[in-house]
């Protein structure tokens, strides 16, 4: 098959949405499948790269951090897509490269599948100042987009239940988007674990809860913050890897909650070392209700990390409590699932970490490609039939 991918985000951003479609390009080339992606570009200039198109976009942060719109698109650039014809077009964004999916699916009669990655409810502090307008407002976006898309991918059932609160027009199929859990895991066992506590002063055994993230007011960190002084009287660190708009807020509370000494933050870490510093800590923390999977979690599971996560829907069917971590709804929640750990014994804590491990078979690639791969035939089936039938 012809598959175009479209997103607003693409490398070098670090994100969900670009994880995902990285993964999963790479997965679909593996099989055989010619697949290009089209994307905006990080300045005002528009290139082809291989097989990603590149068009020229300006900044949008004062709508959301990184974000950016297209300029004037170079007619010779969707000409050019057009002319290639693809058999399947999956958008991962709602915003400009939407519109330039849906104009060459209108020209060539291509069917689109739309993955919906953000619950953009949770994001209305950015665009509107009034959160029950912005819902609204986000709802009749949502089933506006329903009724030019053929398909709708949710990456969990989260997201499933919100687009049914939408009523939206199209089918929905749930597919949590998959990592390669061997980029993970094979650090495991390593030394990095030692080299990367060595370098920020921490003890081998000292307990060590690792944020891994950006650093938005969405991600509710300072909930983590409370739990960490909560719980550093039992000698806990709590590092934080990543860096964001929100970073100079969660600092200053840092310091007024009187809890420097044990919070590390490292900044913004190489894509390529993110998967060693996993291996620095004993529990991956969050406190965000505003993933619409979370696959950090899944990546710190896969490096054999146990979660300790708010409870959150996102969360179904990833955290099997007591085998691969816990899930908490308050700091007196959090401190008792902490010292369920305390009162383990060596043999019980490598069986969390080792179960961890394995949770995460059906969060694969491979796994991913394969639904995926299966939606995109039964959409392009689907289409084939109506234009017969017209």
């Amino acid at each position: 098959m012809k598959i175009l991918i479209t997103t607003d985000w693409y490398e070098p951003v670090i994100n969900g949405v670009v994880t995902s479609v990285v993964n999963l390009s790479k997965e679909l080339k593996k099989r055989g499948h010619e697949v290009k992606i089209l994307t905006l570009s990080r300045n005002h200039h528009t290139y082809i790269d291989g097989d990603v198109i590149y068009v020229a976009s300006i900044g949008a942060g004062k709508i959301y951090p990184e974000a950016r719109l297209k300029m004037p698109v170079i007619k010779a650039v969707i000409d050019r897509l057009i002319e290639w014809n693809p058999d399947i077009i999956h958008s991962q964004c709602e915003f400009s490269t939407f519109f330039m999916a849906k104009k060459i699916a209108d020209e060539t009669q291509t069917p689109i599948v739309h993955t919906y990655h953000t619950v953009y409810e949770d994001y209305t502090h950015y665009f509107s100042p009034n959160a029950a307008w912005g819902r609204k407002v986000v709802q009749k976006l949502t089933r506006l987009l329903s009724a030019r898309v053929d398909a709708m991918i949710a990456p969990s059932s989260k997201i499933e239940d919100v687009l049914d609160r939408y009523d939206v027009e199209c089918p929905v199929c749930v597919i949590p988007s998959g990592i390669d859990p061997d980029k993970f895991g094979k650090y495991i066992g390593t030394g990095s674990r030692h080299e990367i506590r060595q370098q920020y002063g921490i003890d081998d055994d000292q307990t060590v809860l690792l944020y891994v993230g950006r650093l938005a007011k969405e991600k509710n960190v300072e909930e983590i913050l409370r739990c960490q002084k909560r719980v550093c009287r039992f000698g806990t660190v709590l590092m934080i890897v990543g860096d964001g708009p929100y970073r100079a807020d969660i600092e200053q509370q840092v310091n007024e909650l009187g809890i420097a000494d044990s919070v590390i933050f490292t900044g913004m870490i190489a894509p390529d070392k993110v998967a060693e510093y996993y291996q620095a800590g004993d529990f991956f923390v969050s406190a965000s209700t505003s993933e619409t999977q979370g696959l950090t979690y899944v990546e710190a599971l896969a490096a054999g990390i146990p979660l300790l996560c708010k409870e959150d829907p996102c969360l179904l069917n990833v955290v099997d409590p007591g085998r691969n971590g816990w899930e908490f709804t308050d700091e007196e929640g959090f401190e008792n699932a902490l010292v369920k750990w305390f009162d383990m014994n060596e043999r019980d804590r490598a069986c969390l970490r080792t179960f961890a491990m394995r949770s995460t078979e059906k969060f694969s690639t491979r796994t991913f490609a394969d639904r995926v791969e299966d939606l995109y035939m039964s959409v392009c089936e689907s289409r084939e039939a109506v234009l017969r039938a017209c």
